[in-house]
């Protein structure tokens, strides 16, 4: 084992995140000294690190005599004056501002002047708290994510005056305790919280509008993208008593950004207490911790499929047409549908009512089909009506999308369906991020692959399902809605016109 690049780490504060610190901090070989402010809790702190790394031997990941030289290395600090000869310390404690400016510039005065001073905040400023300090280049956030053990990216965080070669050090000692640091701007949110705010906060728009229920949006964005969890799963496991406080706190800390506007639903169930799977109520209600989801409504049956005719503005048209050949439908050819005729078009970013109003289609006749993502590609297709949409042809579309067994769901009419309006404000935020120098593309990729679980990068999701098409959305969703919520960025704008990857960095 190499020398830690911090061969004494202090600990204050030794909740789960701090004992997740230590605990990797011991195994990269550090001597590990822990306070908090109430002495029981360190002794549970290292009763729970020995269980730890009983089971990690249990299992046969750590030796023995490993685990006697962690327990070894893991010292309890009776007072803070312990932490003298820390060449690094930790702050995991309550996410207030003056709590932890108040510790630091205690710790200060006690440590050596070349000792750095970290905070794991996940939300306040670094800068604002090191404000007071004497040293503040020695000062740095360091945040990790919960179960630090198993979340394997830390966001090294330079404040205004952080000496860089403090971020250099912290990123390497993140590597020997098994971590991948990746170096973040002091903006709120850091990477992680700041790219995460697209994925639910726009689900929570498309509920807000009455285009489709909770457990149909998580189906589609699973079933169409590739998300571990769908939007509102994801809420019910982090809580809203945590999610909603981060979502207010960035939109407000970015003096009312469109972009990250919370939703009134949130902060309604929050204040109802209906927060997650934590109290088995949440936008689902649990029983013995499952999820209980409503079944799917059932396919129509429909005794004579109507013909079919495509917009010739339609997006992947060939492609559509080709899938209605292969499920057997009647395709009509002529410039303009018959009177019997089911009408599909598949816009990108515009409403169903838009298009059938543009192209003076029957609006009583006429489906979408989000396609954004190719056919083959997708365990769900997705298709809107618009408010005049006939009940047997809505009927008939799902019948027809259905016919080779793969799922489908109906949703109300939505400027972008689901998938292409949240992947895009995904995608959107993700540019803006790189444009305000946030973070490298590398290292956003990174994080929000480690530290999100999401199927792809934001920056690699706006690739594979084309930048220019991702722009298209914006455009015409900005259109639909008139938000500046969806403006799109001037590094997404650029790099879309041009045909550049968005991970692209200028010369």
């Amino acid at each position: 084992m190499s020398t830690p690049e911090f061969p004494t780490v202090g600990l204050v504060g030794t909740g789960a995140m701090g004992r997740g610190i230590a605990q990797i901090a011991a195994q990269a070989g550090a001597v590990v000294r822990l306070f908090d402010t109430q002495p029981e809790a360190i002794a549970k702190a290292q009763a729970a690190l020995g269980a730890q790394w009983d089971k990690l031997a249990e299992k046969g990941k750590l030796t023995a005599e490993a685990v006697t030289a962690c327990r070894a290395r893991l010292k309890p600090a009776a007072q803070l004056a312990d932490l003298a000869d820390c060449d690094l310390v930790v702050e995991a404690i309550v996410e207030r501002l003056d709590v932890k400016k108040s510790l630091f510039a205690e710790l200060e005065g006690i440590v050596q002047p070349t000792a750095v001073l970290a905070t794991n905040t996940s939300s306040l400023s670094v800068t604002a708290i090191a404000a007071g300090l004497k040293r503040p280049q020695q000062f740095a956030g360091y945040h990790f994510f919960n179960p630090v053990p198993l979340m394997k990216v830390v966001e090294c965080i330079a404040g205004l005056k952080t000496d860089p070669t403090v971020c250099r050090r912290l990123a390497a000692f993140a590597r020997q305790m098994g971590h991948t640091p990746v170096q973040a701007g002091d903006t709120p949110g850091f990477i992680v919280n700041h790219a995460g705010r697209g994925y639910g906060t726009e689900a929570l728009r498309i509920v807000g509008e009455g285009v489709a229920d909770f457990a149909t949006i998580d189906r589609i964005l699973k079933d169409q993208v590739g998300f571990r969890l769908g939007p509102f799963e994801l809420f019910d496991l982090t809580a809203l008593d945590v999610s909603h406080p981060v979502m207010e706190s960035i939109y407000h800390q970015y003096y009312e950004e469109p972009r990250y506007r919370p939703s009134v639903i949130t902060a309604q169930r929050l204040a109802g207490g209906v927060v997650g799977k934590k109290n088995g109520d949440g936008f689902y209600a649990y029983v013995d911790g499952k999820a209980q989801m409503a079944p799917e409504p059932p396919v129509p049956q429909v005794a004579e499929m109507p013909p079919v005719w495509v917009s010739t503005r339609a997006a992947r048209r060939a492609e559509l047409l080709q899938l209605l050949k292969d499920l057997g439908a009647r395709i009509e050819t002529g410039q303009s549908p018959s009177p019997q005729a089911l009408t599909l078009v598949a816009p990108l970013g515009f409403d169903v009512t838009t298009v059938a109003v543009v192209e003076r289609l029957d609006p009583a006749r006429t489906v979408g089909i989000d396609l954004l993502v190719e056919d083959a590609a997708t365990k769900r297709r997705v298709l809107a009506t618009n408010p005049a949409t006939r009940a047997d042809m809505r009927d008939a579309a799902h019948a027809l999308f259905a016919r080779d067994g793969k799922a489908v769901s109906v949703i109300r009419d939505s400027g972008g369906f689901v998938t292409q309006r949240v992947v895009a404000t995904i995608v959107n935020i993700a540019a803006d991020m790189c444009q305000q120098r946030v973070c490298t593309p590398q290292d956003l990729e990174t994080a929000v692959t480690l530290g999100l679980g999401y199927p792809l990068g934001p920056l690699a999701m706006g690739d594979r399902y084309g930048p220019a098409n991702v722009l298209e959305v914006l455009f015409n969703m900005q259109t639909v809605y008139g938000d500046p919520r969806y403006r799109p960025s001037p590094w997404l704008r650029r790099r879309g016109a041009i045909g550049l990857s968005l991970m692209h960095e200028e010369a």
